[in-house]
């Protein structure tokens, strides 16, 4: 019987981190995914492009015309979203673009997609910091000496990471062997700026063999996607993109809370110290939980939904 509670914790774990798959692809969001190694992490990732709305023709067009700059479109694959998977060994050049004439990089070649970063912290870190401009703008540019080009970057970033070095800190099945300076060290790798550009932070945790067997049985990806292409329409006759790409000056407008949400929202900003972008990203999140919910405004539920989503790796 003692056992039977963590268990149930965990399994718990699990189903969030599937809610977490389908409001990242309502809304678009970005989405970090943290556990123990062998929980499902890139399972997860790899499944989400199964549950993405169809592309629009425009943004197949866009799609094909930067693989095609790479000699990569094929057109079997014309209306399928990318789905980029670069090792965390790949440079700077070779995620953002580069070359005497400069040329396409992964999150480029992800555009309309995903990007999926495994082993997160592993990635060096100025590789990590190219990213934050592609996140906020959908764009990305590359200088060299004679040449400058811009291209397309409106990918949907997935990442995945264990929780300390060894990858065992908080799991009930195996024991720790860091130390706390070297999982501040570990975490350290991510900037705040970074982090601070991510939706949805969820723990993906370890679960006991027995419990396996127990766990709930899971929806078929095809009706995750029908709720998904349901929100996603909501979003393009209301504001004509996605929730997560929703201008600055256009999320009040579209996303305000109701009296209850606001008020939730509120006290949220005063305990958590949320940054005005990190306000911006919850009611975006927030607004992609109505939407699949069907409700015409965020109330107080989708709002703690949304910061339960901001939650920060060190405040488990």
């Amino acid at each position: 019987a003692g056992g039977s509670v963590p268990d149930v914790a965990d399994v718990r774990g699990h189903l969030q981190a599937r809610r977490a798959l389908e409001v990242a692809a309502g809304g678009a969001h970005s989405l970090l995914l943290f556990g123990p190694p062998g929980t499902g992490k890139s399972m997860l990732a790899q499944r989400l492009p199964g549950v993405l709305p169809s592309m629009s023709e425009e943004d197949a067009i866009e799609a094909a015309a930067v693989a095609s700059i790479e000699g990569e479109f094929d057109v079997r694959a014309w209306g399928r979203r990318p789905f980029r998977a670069p090792h965390h060994s790949a440079s700077a050049a070779a995620l953002v673009g580069g070359g005497a004439v400069p040329r396409p990089g992964e999150i480029s070649l992800a555009h309309r997609g995903v990007l999926f970063l495994d082993e997160l912290p592993e990635f060096d870190r100025r590789v990590l910091e190219s990213l934050r401009e592609p996140l906020e703008t959908g764009t990305i540019t590359v200088s060299r000496a004679r040449r400058r080009a811009e291209f397309p970057a409106r990918f949907q970033l997935v990442a995945a990471m264990n929780p300390c070095p060894c990858g065992h800190h908080g799991d009930p099945l195996r024991n720790c062997r860091c130390t706390p300076d070297q999982i501040a060290r570990y975490r350290g790798r991510l900037s705040g700026p970074l982090l601070d550009r991510i939706d949805l932070v969820v723990e993906v945790p370890a679960i006991a063999p027995e419990a396996l067997t127990r766990g709930p049985a899971g929806e078929s990806s095809a009706i995750v996607r029908e709720r998904v292409q349901n929100a996603r329409g909501v979003q393009l006759s209301r504001q004509g993109c996605a929730n997560a790409d929703l201008p600055a000056g256009e999320v009040e407008r579209h996303c305000h809370p109701d009296p209850d949400g606001e008020r939730l929202l509120q006290q949220a900003m005063q305990r958590l110290k949320l940054s005005a972008r990190a306000y911006h990203r919850v009611l975006r999140v927030a607004r992609t939980l109505a939407d699949l919910a069907g409700a015409e405004r965020p109330g107080a539920a989708h709002v703690a939904e949304a910061i339960q989503y901001r939650r920060s790796l060190d405040g488990r």
